[in-house]
């Protein structure tokens, strides 16, 4: 048995997912801002042997467009919130092995400036860096950047797979591996000739290229994805080296993890070319009874409030109203987080849950895991034989959650073989996949050289 891969799933704001937790007195995440409540859980995640701290963002509030965001303000739920990727400078000269994963959307930033960003990041972190692709799901997200309304769901990912041919266009084929040469005596930086434009031209980009910066270590950062939907999976199938899945159940996983693996292959990949990541949160006791104890504790701080407005799922998309609590959840229409929907119907598969079962069922949309080391243990056993290869923790509290995780789980997980007990040397990507680059069956792959070989036309 191959030991399980660990994220911290985070998010730069005061209330990510387990809404209402802030206001507990031990929870740091309420000084988000203070750049040395990162720092010190950067190197706690990395004393604990974490993989990689998975920030989240967006872009825009939750809600109806031209709904109230009262809500939001008074739980701190993800308003305000900070750009995770200018965070990560930071953290990446206080670590030398955590991953720093980010997500950032393709309604966000122009593919060039992103690409440049992303290099630049890679450089410092010495080939750490991890891009989540998001399409964005929140009204407010596509008015924030000059569009009527979101972009229908589909299309989104049209959209996406355009943006990261552009990025894989810039950081794998721009520069030759040889292009760089710091010749002082010669007094040659850069060779011109191994250094090309990309002169993309497409549905919604046009770039001339070159890249600016010179390779990083990885080149292309480690690509996440989160999308389970079917153009989501088909959208992971092509580009994701892993994916964050949020499932009910082993079972749900592996049906999952199964149909996205069998799609892999029809893009010339692997199965194990694509890496599975469940998000899930843990409630440890040193026995049962003081697991269920710690959980009920947790329970009084839930702002159910809170919980509500994150999913955005009782109310009409066009006006905001509420629906009414008997409309089953398969018949409430969002062009936002399809995925989630279909996560809390299978829940409870023997029933159709309603718009009156959210409140229950939303306050479970991360896999609580509750019990001994051992017990939890066991649990992540039939996940990873459902074929979950890593998982991505919630948190309760920044940072004693993870440093529960250290004290408590980690050292029965290292007995019973499902987590590591040192850092492989290397990038990311050498360290998930024994590769700084990209392999050959990834898309991406096709751009190295091929900007070399043409004239200075569209190349799509």
């Amino acid at each position: 048995m191959s030991h399980l891969l660990f994220n911290a799933f985070v998010m730069n704001t005061a209330s990510h997912i387990q809404h209402g937790q802030w206001r507990r007195p031990d929870a740091q995440q309420v000084d988000f801002d203070d750049v040395d409540v990162w720092i010190d859980l950067a190197k706690t995640l990395e004393a604990g042997l974490f993989d990689a701290i998975f920030f989240a963002d967006v872009v825009g509030l939750y809600g109806p467009a031209g709904g109230s965001y009262e809500v939001n303000a008074r739980e701190g739920l993800q308003i305000p919130s900070n750009d995770p990727s200018v965070l990560l400078s930071a953290l990446a000269v206080h670590t030398e092995h955590l991953g720093l994963a980010f997500t950032s959307s393709v309604m966000q930033a122009h593919p060039f400036e992103f690409a440049r960003r992303v290099s630049t990041l890679d450089h410092i972190s010495k080939g750490r860096i991890a891009w989540n692709i998001v399409t964005s799901t929140q009204e407010n997200a596509a008015r924030n950047f000059g569009f009527d309304r979101l972009v229908e769901h589909d299309e989104r990912y049209e959209w996406a797979a355009e943006y990261v041919d552009v990025a894989y266009k810039l950081w794998e084929g721009s520069w030759d591996d040889d292009a760089l040469l710091k010749d002082r005596e010669a007094g040659i930086f850069s060779d011109h000739a191994r250094i090309h434009k990309i002169n993309h031209v497409g549905k919604r980009y046009r770039v001339e290229g070159p890249h600016l910066p010179s390779p990083s270590p990885q080149r292309t950062p480690l690509l996440f994805q989160a999308g389970s939907s079917g153009a989501g999976r088909a959208f992971a199938a092509r580009n994701a080296e892993a994916q964050f899945i949020l499932t009910p159940r082993p079972e749900v996983a592996a049906e999952l993890i199964a149909d996205t693996r069998r799609l892999a292959g029809d893009y010339g990949r692997l199965p194990e070319d694509i890496k599975f990541f469940q998000g899930m949160s843990f409630v440890i006791g040193s026995t049962e009874e003081e697991a269920k104890r710690k959980e009920a504790e947790l329970e009084e701080w839930v702002s159910v409030d809170g919980f509500l407005a994150h999913t955005n799922l009782g109310v009409n998309q066009d006006d905001g109203t509420p629906l009414p609590p008997d409309t089953p959840l398969a018949e409430v229409k969002t062009n936002g987080g399809q995925s989630h929907i279909e996560w809390l119907r299978k829940l409870d598969p023997d029933r159709e849950p309603t718009v009156g079962d959210l409140g229950r069922l939303v306050a479970r949309r991360h896999v609580r895991t509750v019990g001994t080391p051992e017990q939890i243990a066991d649990q992540l056993v039939e996940w990873q034989r459902a074929g979950v290869d890593g998982i991505n923790i919630t948190n309760w509290t920044i940072p004693g959650s993870y440093e529960e995780f250290n004290a408590h789980l980690l050292p029965t997980l290292q007995e019973r073989g499902l987590a590591k007990r040192e850092y492989a040397p290397g990038t990311l990507r050498q360290k998930m996949f024994g590769s700084d680059r990209l392999n050959e069956r990834h898309p991406a792959s096709g751009y190295r050289g091929a900007f070399g070989k043409v004239a200075a036309g569209p190349v799509n």
